[in-house]
């Protein structure tokens, strides 16, 4: 009487079970490594998360911010970013030495109109900068926190002007 399988039986079924499971999953690819759409609110965490992120990086973006491109040190040239990019028709404000706040007017790179210019640092910090565009307006904080949503451009400046005085006033933000 004949109970179980013989040791080929088993090879064969192990041997078929793996060729369908190569053919079947090769070309899945996971979607852990791939970065995020660039956008006003993951910006920061999207670049300074990349796993070829080792030092300053440069981000350039052209193109009515349809296109950007990376510098990966200073010496490098710009490459472009090869993921998706959710940045179109942004404005890019700062906040002058009298607290007005004032659109970024950037110059040209290649004879195309820049529309944003922001640089990452190994520590975890950045340009700090307030974003517009037709989904609403995000504060970029240069450290600490994460980027925020705003109404308008003024309230963005308020929160900016606010977390300024906090960090500047003897160790009240901590």
């Amino acid at each position: 009487m004949h109970k179980g399988f013989t040791l080929i039986e088993l090879l064969i079924v192990i041997l078929i079970v793996s060729i369908v499971y190569a053919l079947g999953f090769s070309g899945v690819e996971l979607d852990k490594g791939k970065p995020k759409a660039l956008t006003p609110l993951n910006l920061k965490e999207t670049i300074t998360n990349a796993k070829w992120f080792n030092g300053k990086v440069s981000l350039l973006c052209l193109n009515q911010c349809k296109t950007c491109l990376l510098r990966k040190d200073i010496s490098s040239p710009y490459t472009p970013y090869s993921n998706g990019i959710d940045l179109s028709n942004i404005k890019a404000y700062t906040i002058d030495a009298s607290d007005t706040l004032t659109q970024i007017e950037y110059e040209r790179y290649n004879d195309k109109k820049i529309c944003l210019k922001m640089d990452f640092y190994p520590n975890g910090s950045s340009t700090q900068i307030i974003l517009q565009n037709n989904k609403g307006t995000y504060f970029l904080p240069a450290y600490f926190e994460e980027a925020k949503r705003f109404d308008s451009p003024e309230d963005a400046k308020e929160y900016w002007l606010k977390n300024t005085k906090l960090v500047s006033s003897s160790g009240d933000y901590y």
